[in-house]
C-alpha cells in the first residue's frame, strides 16, 4: 500500500552533491493517481485496453513511476488501445528489428554508434575533410562541458558556441543560472574532465581515436553529403547528452549515456528532415530513463517527436503542424506559430496585459521560447516535469492517434466514428463541443504559458517598466537555420523556475481554454 501523499522524488535518485535541486511537487496518492492495480484491470483477457478508465486518473493525479513508461507508449500512441496483447508484442518485435537496422546503418557509416561510446568534439568539416587540429580534440575531450572556441574551430562546424537552441546561454551560463540543475562548477557528467569513461578509455581519447578513424573513412573516397552533415551533428549531440538532467545517478552510468547518445544520433540519421536540434536530449531522456528497451524508448520519443513535429497538408493533420517545434526554415523557427497563437490567446483572455507587454517591446512573447521548445523540463523539476507531460497528453488524449501515424489515410476515413466522446481526453473533448472540429485546435501547452502569465499578470501590469523587468532577451545567429536567442528569466519571471505546480498549471490552462474558446466565438 502507498503511505498518503507518498513522494516521488525516489525513484528518480540525485547525485547527493547536488543539494540544489527542486523537490517534486507531485505525490502518489492512493484515489487518484493511476496505480498498477488499477491500470491492469483496464485490460481485457485479450489486451484491449479500455482508456477511458485511465484518462481520469491520470488527469487528477499522474501515474504510478512503476508503470509510467507502457502507460507513456499508449499516450503517445506507440499503440492503439483496441490492440490485442499478441498484436503489440508482434509490432514491439518489428520495431526492434527496425531500430536495430537503422543503428547497424549509422554503425556502418560512422562506427562510434552502438560501442558504448559517443564524442564530444568534431572529426570533420563542413566540406567533408577531416578535422586537422587533434590538440582541440584532447582539449574537447577534457572539458567537454566548456564552451567550444567561437573563432576558427567554430566557424569549421558551423556551431556559434555562444548559446543552445532551446534559449539558454552557453555551458558555464547555464551552470550558473538560477533555478537550474546543480551548482556553478559541477562537472556536467562522469563524461568529462579526462575520467575513466569507458573500457578504460577517456573521453578525450575516444575523440581523438575517433577523429583518426575518420580520417580512415575519409580516406576511402568522398563521403554523400547526407553524410556529412549527419556526422556533423554527432559531437553536438555529445556535448548535450552530457548535460542532459546532470544531476540524476542515473547517468551517472556511461551505458546511459551512450543509449542517450545512441537514440539521438539514429533519429537525426532517419528523420533528414529534421535532423537533430538542442533541446531534444531533453526530451528524449525520460524515454531512456523509463523504458528498459532501447529500441522501446527510441520508438516512444519517435511518437513525442510526431507529436510536436508532423510535416504534411493533409487537413486532418494539421493540428500536429501547428506543434512544429523543431520545424525550421531560414527565416523562422517552428517553435514561432506558438508563440504567434500564445499572443493572439493573451490578447483575448487579458487584453490589458497583452498592451502592457506590447508597449515593452515584448508582443512577440519570446520569453516563452524556452517553456514550449522543450515542454517546461526547465521550468519543473524532473519528476513533476513527467507529471506534467502525462496530464497534457491524458488531457489532449485522441484515440486515433495510432492510426494517425501509422495509417494516416485509413485514420482520417475513420476520426470519430466509432469512438465513444469518453475515449477522448477532457481537452480534447472541448475542442470536439466548441464546433471548431474543421479548424487546428492549439495544443494545451499555450494555454499552460498563458496561464503561468495570467498567474503573474497584476506583478508584471504593476512592476514591469521595461521588457529587462520580464526578460533579458538577446539575439544571435539570426541568419543560421535555428536561430539562437539567449533568455534569462529576470525579476518578475525569475521565480517560476522550480517553484511551479503542474497541477495548478495544467487546472489553469484549462480554465483560460474554456474561456477563450468561447470568447473566440464572439
Amino acid at each position: 500500500m502507498w503511505s498518503s501523499g507518498e513522494p516521488a522524488d525516489s525513484y528518480y535518485e540525485v547525485r547527493p552533491e547536488c543539494t540544489d535541486v527542486p523537490k517534486t511537487r507531485f505525490k502518489i496518492k492512493p484515489g487518484k493517481t493511476l496505480s498498477v492495480r488499477k491500470w491492469q484491470a483496464a485490460f481485457t483477457p485479450e489486451g484491449h485496453l479500455d482508456i477511458s478508465k485511465t484518462l481520469g486518473r491520470i488527469q487528477r493525479g499522474g501515474i504510478h513511476p512503476s508503470i509510467r513508461g507502457e502507460v507513456w507508449e499508449f499516450l503517445l500512441g506507440c499503440y492503439d488501445p483496441k490492440s490485442t496483447f499478441e498484436e503489440r508484442d508482434e509490432i514491439r518485435q518489428r520495431r526492434r528489428v527496425e531500430y536495430a537496422s537503422w543503428k547497424e546503418e549509422c554503425r556502418e557509416k560512422f562506427p562510434i554508434v552502438g560501442s558504448g561510446k559517443f564524442i564530444t568534439a568534431p572529426v570533420i568539416t563542413e566540406d567533408g575533410q577531416s578535422v586537422q587540429e587533434p590538440l582541440y580534440l584532447l582539449e574537447a575531450g577534457n572539458n567537454a562541458a566548456a564552451e567550444p572556441p567561437k573563432d576558427r574551430d567554430a566557424a569549421e562546424t558551423g556551431e556559434t558556441g555562444e548559446t543552445d537552441d532551446t534559449g539558454e546561454a552557453g555551458e558555464e551560463g547555464k551552470a550558473g543560472e538560477a533555478g537550474e540543475e546543480g551548482e556553478a562548477g559541477e562537472p556536467a557528467s562522469t563524461a568529462v574532465v579526462g575520467e575513466t569513461v569507458a573500457n578504460g578509455e577517456t573521453q578525450s581519447s575516444i575523440n581523438i581515436s575517433s577523429w583518426q578513424m575518420m580520417k580512415e573513412i575519409i580516406s576511402h573516397g568522398p563521403l554523400d553529403k547526407k553524410v556529412i552533415q549527419w556526422i556533423l551533428t554527432l559531437h553536438q549531440i555529445g556535448l548535450d547528452v552530457i548535460r542532459t538532467d546532470r544531476t540524476l545517478v542515473f547517468y551517472e552510468k556511461q551505458e546511459n549515456l551512450s543509449k542517450l547518445w545512441d537514440i539521438l544520433a539514429v533519429y537525426a540519421w532517419i528523420d533528414t528532415d529534421v535532423g537533430y536540434c538542442q533541446g531534444m536530449s531533453d526530451l528524449c531522456s525520460p524515454m531512456i530513463i523509463l523504458l528498459d528497451d532501447e529500441a522501446d524508448a527510441f520508438w516512444c520519443f519517435e511518437r513525442l517527436m510526431r507529436r510536436l513535429y508532423q510535416p504534411s497538408n493533409d487537413l486532418f493533420l494539421l493540428e500536429f503542424q501547428k506543434r512544429g517545434n523543431f520545424r525550421c526554415t531560414e527565416s523562422s523557427v517552428g517553435v514561432e506559430s506558438q508563440l504567434s497563437n500564445l499572443a493572439a490567446i493573451t490578447q483575448v483572455i487579458d487584453p490589458k496585459l497583452h498592451q502592457h507587454l506590447e508597449a515593452l517591446g515584448g508582443g512577440d512573447y519570446l520569453f516563452a521560447f524556452r517553456m514550449l521548445m522543450v515542454l517546461f523540463r526547465r521550468e519543473f523539476s524532473f519528476c513533476d516535469s513527467l507529471y506534467l507531460w502525462e496530464m497534457m497528453w491524458a488531457l489532449e488524449y485522441d484515440p486515433d492517434l495510432f492510426e494517425l501515424y501509422e495509417e494516416p489515410e485509413a485514420a482520417e476515413g475513420s476520426k470519430g466514428r466509432t469512438k465513444s466522446i469518453r475515449h477522448y481526453g477532457k481537452y480534447e473533448r472541448e475542442n470536439m463541443k466548441s464546433g471548431s472540429a474543421e479548424e487546428a485546435p492549439l495544443p494545451i501547452s499555450v494555454f499552460l504559458v498563458a496561464s503561468v502569465l495570467k498567474d503573474k499578470s497584476a506583478k508584471l501590469l504593476q512592476e514591469a517598466r521595461g521588457l529587462d523587468d520580464v526578460v533579458k532577451v538577446n539575439f544571435l545567429n539570426l541568419t543560421s537555420a535555428m536561430p539562437t536567442y539567449i533568455l534569462d528569466y529576470n525579476f518578475i519571471l525569475n521565480d517560476i523556475t522550480g517553484n511551479l505546480d503542474a497541477k495548478k498549471a495544467c487546472t489553469g490552462a484549462m480554465k483560460l481554454h474554456k474561456k477563450y474558446l468561447k470568447k473566440a466565438k464572439k
